[in-house]
């Protein structure tokens, strides 16, 4: 059984094998997980400050004793997971046991694990400075290094897309410190509250042979104005309801007012090419949307304006569209073109929804599969006595007016 974790689980697994999270061997299970959140400590009481947690979906089938190869985003396989308790919520605990030697981007040459640093160091007192952005000011590490005596470790906290650049800085850094300035990159997720995170930072400083440990200021995140930000805009509605024809006509404007780059995902020609071979399936249907996401994201991520129009029934499905762009930090913007299933059944040009109901279709959303209606819609359009040109120009209104369009 094979699984590819979260983003955050990945690099946390990471951190286990490398020996950074010690002494822990896995993945906590509820009582450890209660245990951390209550009182800091897991079960047993030994001193851990945050959860370390992975969650597999409720329908794979795995049991304790059961082993689930965990892979990286490309299919390598990382570790194996023993599983010794499963939770209803698909919470899944047990040690993992690395399969090989992990597989690092940009930076690769200047990972190492505590072991290896703490045998670099060869005993000698050694000043750790986390780092989540620049270090502007190096006036207090300079002189705590020399009060001390000690090595300065810089430890970029290199996760996610921002990681190179934190490398970079650290890099920066080395060269206005004493010579013998290690820079280790060390891939920790964030956690939510400050006093955690500080709190594993220090822990993570401490098991790379800090006898001293400063964190660096975290970055002050100035979001570019919204006419440079990647935007997502997605249409979400019933097959008639007109959300492909508004689609066209927003890029057909965006096109003539020439002010962003932008992609055109429907849904229709998307399965005629990323989607081939795709059929009309839950789970073909989720995939459909995920791979239209993923492509929306990256032109997101390089400041593109993507505009996508599938029917995407399902809210769960498109909400993981929504965490996939604003995890690469761009904007999403969900359109709800609200046509009725009356007035999409009486346009029905395409003869579809006679089919469905003749039982010619299976499994034709609003017929005989649901459509979850949005609750968290950025715009609500239905089309029913309104014209195509009114609906274009409400949305490009609200980019306008959110400052995605000039």
């Amino acid at each position: 059984m094979e699984w590819t974790p979260e983003q955050h689980e990945l690099a946390d697994l990471e951190l286990l094998l490398s020996g950074a999270f010690e002494p822990l061997t896995g993945f906590l299970g509820h009582d450890d997980l209660h245990a951390v959140h209550e009182r800091g400590t897991l079960a047993d009481g030994t001193p851990w400050p945050a959860p370390v947690a992975l969650h597999l979906p409720s329908d794979l089938d795995v049991a304790p004793g059961d082993e689930v190869t965990l892979l990286d985003p490309e299919g390598l396989p990382l570790a194996t997971l023993t599983v010794t308790a499963r939770e209803p919520d698909g919470l899944v605990s047990g040690p993992v046991q690395a399969l090989g030697t992990p597989e690092h981007g940009p930076f690769a040459r200047l990972r190492r694990t505590p072991a290896e640093v703490k045998e670099e160091l060869g005993g000698r007192p050694a000043l750790a400075v986390t780092m989540r952005g620049p270090l502007d000011d190096l006036t207090e590490v300079v002189a705590t290094a020399k009060e001390l005596d000690a090595v300065v470790l810089l430890l970029p906290l290199a996760y996610g897309e921002a990681g190179p650049a934190v490398v970079r800085a650290a890099l920066r850094a080395k060269e206005q410190l004493p010579e013998g300035t290690l820079v280790v990159p060390v891939p920790l997720a964030p956690r939510d509250e400050p006093e955690i995170d500080l709190e594993l930072r220090e822990h993570v400083a401490t098991t790379y042979g800090a006898t001293e440990h400063l964190a660096g200021p975290d970055p002050v995140r100035i979001p570019g104005p919204p006419h440079r930000r990647g935007l997502v805009v997605f249409f979400t509605g019933l097959s008639g309801s007109g959300k492909s024809t508004i689609a066209r006509g927003l890029r057909d404007a965006l096109l003539e007012l020439g002010t962003r780059t932008v992609t055109y995902l429907d849904g229709d020609v998307v399965r005629h090419l990323l989607s081939k071979g795709l059929t009309f399936s839950k789970a073909d249907r989720d995939l459909n949307i995920r791979r239209i996401g993923f492509v929306a994201a990256e032109a997101a991520r390089h400041g593109g304006l993507a505009v996508c129009a599938p029917i995407a029934p399902y809210a769960a499905t498109r909400a993981e569209v929504r965490e996939m762009v604003e995890s690469l930090g761009g904007d999403f913007l969900l359109v709800h073109v609200a046509t009725p299933l009356e007035e999409c059944e009486r346009r029905d040009r395409k003869g579809l929804y006679a089919k469905a109901r003749a039982g010619l279709i299976p499994e034709f959303t609003g017929i005989s599969d649901p459509y979850e209606e949005p609750d968290d819609a950025d715009l609500v359009i239905d089309t029913t006595h309104i014209s195509i040109e009114a609906a274009v120009s409400r949305v490009l209104d609200t980019l306008r007016s959110g400052g995605w369009v000039r």
